[in-house]
């Protein structure tokens, strides 16, 4: 890469003229401001103590030696402490016609080294998945291509949360309420039957608490001694201990959980690698807290609860196992880790977790350090923000969560309405029209929520997602269906691309050279997702390469050029376009559709 040999160059312009060698990261390099003329800017202010010279004769004799001894710049120009450098059009060129049908261009070959094992999911056994799952899904699998764009083999996992207390309640109002309905004899989905119950507990409970609280009772007396809740941990001390009828139970209403899991992923595009359940790695977790006792790395209270005591760390005790046995999700997660270490002995394990749990990641790290594991340094928690709706917070105790499958449903429809006001549904089949609305419905969701750093929270509005103007999927989508009109209108006038020595000789006009500098930064951009786990640089860096190419389009006659060779040239940054559009929209896990 060009940046590469600039900055390599720049620490020799250093070393001859001042004398002092530096490394490549006390150069600031970075691409020239719109504006100004110019392809890439280094910055020399960090280079001032070396030079003894003003901001302005530092940059001008870097600018002279960078000029003399690298044949790609052909000018440079200073502005105070900013040197700007031009590349030759040649170089421009000859990256185009060198890379334009390459299938590869932006990836890098796989790395001889030891897997990245990435979780995302995580869906609890005990409802369906909904919009804040939506965003972790996402986020996983567009991580996990990027991750591989880079070299890098990936294990996709998925670790379902199959056990527990709050499994127990939808069980346990099942057992209550359920009449013994099915998803076959209710028609739902078995997920959302399941989420039902779980509602359904959660509002008798808290029906239970005000009554125990009107006789006198604390709020947090009222939590614990609410006859509900006493009968739902009797059911996961039944569990525990292997009570036949208690597991069947549990087996059937997972099984219909898991079924509804299955089919919301398919239709979500996600997938993985293996699939991992607490009820099989949570018994792990428990031998490795006694182990960690018997090497008093933990402590033991009077009642027999097991602790790790992390204050000498600045935080506070961690309950690992409960007074009577139980474990905890802190105890699971353990387990977990472990059982993946010994798996794939990865090079990092990386978690796609929702900032809540912060604090449970970092804990994570200490305790598994406390027990001796070294592979604790390899974890990273891709910590993201929250997913909120215009009308505000979802709660699934409250039944106000908006479900994956229904959210889905609206984007098609709002695709369907949207498309057809638009007309671009015309000429289409009742098949052919309805695959476009799923790709432009599930393109604009992923788009819309992709698109935002991982870091921030969000505000989702379906309707806004769908616009086939601005920064959105449909936009994208738009273009590269638009390309491919112009490709295959191309193709049928018989249009053949020039003799690559022609071309090489053209000169670029300015938005020619823009849109071929657009397309050579997405190898950059690949790199720079990969390295801040971050999806919204590749549809950022989409959207930019989308906006440029309609200027381009608009602006310069392509099929209508009178100048063959520059047909050739604008045919050939037109492929390049698509290709590139194609890839990244991959990398997010969106299809684009040939026609629209």
């Amino acid at each position: 890469m060009i940046e590469t040999k600039l900055l390599e160059k720049t620490c020799e312009a250093v070393k001859h003229l001042y004398g002092h060698e530096i490394g490549t990261g006390a150069i600031g390099l970075e691409k020239t401001k719109k504006e100004i003329i110019g392809d890439y800017t280094i910055v020399v202010f960090p280079l001032l103590k070396i030079s003894r010279k003003s901001p302005e004769a530092t940059a001008t004799e870097i600018g002279l030696f960078l000029r003399d001894h690298v044949k790609e710049i052909i000018e440079f120009n200073v502005i105070k402490g900013f040197l700007n450098l031009v590349l030759s059009d040649h170089f421009w060129m000859n990256f185009l016609v060198k890379n334009f049908s390459h299938p590869d261009f932006g990836f890098h070959k796989t790395r001889h080294e030891r897997p990245v094992v990435l979780e995302y999911s995580s869906p609890n056994t005990n409802k369906p998945l909904h919009l804040g799952h939506i965003r972790n899904n996402l986020l996983g699998f567009s991580l996990a291509e990027i991750l591989k764009a880079n070299g890098h083999k990936v294990v996709k996992v998925n670790l379902v949360n199959d056990r527990g207390i709050h499994i127990c309640k939808s069980m346990l109002a099942y057992m209550k309420w359920g009449n013994k309905e099915t998803p076959a004899s209710t028609g739902m989905k078995g997920d959302h039957l399941i989420g039902t119950y779980y509602v359904l507990f959660n509002k008798n409970y808290k029906a239970e608490m005000l009554n125990l609280i009107e006789k006198g009772l604390t709020e947090a007396e009222a939590e614990r001694q609410a006859p509900l809740i006493m009968e739902a941990q009797e059911i996961l001390r039944k569990w525990e201990a292997k009570d036949i009828e208690t597991v069947d139970l549990w087996k059937t209403m997972n099984g219909w959980a898991y079924e509804g899991f299955d089919a919301t992923y398919r239709r979500l595009g996600v997938d993985f690698d293996k699939i991992y359940h607490e009820s099989k790695t949570y018994l792990l977790g428990k031998s490795l807290v006694m182990e960690g006792l018997q090497r008093e790395s933990l402590i033991q209270k009077e009642d027999g609860s097991i602790w790790a005591d992390l204050r000498d760390e600045g935080l506070d005790e961690k309950l690992l196992l409960r007074s009577d046995g139980t474990s905890v999700y802190m105890t699971q997660d353990l387990g977990t880790a472990q059982l993946r270490y010994d798996d794939y002995h990865p090079s990092s394990m990386i978690y796609v977790v929702g900032n809540e749990q912060n604090y449970h990641f970092d804990v994570l790290k200490r305790v598994l350090v406390k027990l001796g594991k070294a592979y604790a340094a390899h974890i990273q928690h891709l910590s993201y923000g929250m997913v909120e709706l215009p009308q505000g917070k979802m709660k699934s105790r409250e039944g106000t969560v908006v479900d994956a499958d229904d959210l889905m449903d609206e984007m098609f429809k709002t695709a369907e309405e949207t498309t057809r006001e638009l007309g671009k549904a015309n000429e289409l089949s009742e098949t052919e029209a309805n695959n476009l609305f799923n790709k432009i419905g599930m393109g604009a969701l992923k788009y819309f929520i992709l698109k935002v750093d991982p870091k921030k929270n969000m505000l989702f509005d379906p309707r806004e997602s769908i616009d086939f103007n601005g920064n959105t999927g449909p936009f994208i989508q738009y273009t590269y269906a638009r390309i491919q009109s112009l490709l295959g209108r191309a193709n049928a006038a018989g249009f053949r691309c020039e003799d690559e020595n022609v071309l090489l000789q053209l000169p670029l006009l300015p938005l020619e050279k823009e849109t071929i500098v657009r397309l050579y930064q997405f190898q950059a951009a690949v790199i720079q997702a990969g390295d801040e786990m971050s999806p919204a640089v590749i549809a950022n860096y989409l959207y930019d390469l989308a906006k440029g190419f309609n200027q381009f389009y608009q602006e310069l006659p392509v099929l209508k050029e009178i100048i063959e060779e520059k047909v050739a040239l604008r045919i050939l940054i037109s492929k390049f376009t698509g290709d590139i559009i194609k890839k990244s929209m991959n990398l997010l896990g969106i299809e684009v559709p040939e026609r629209m």
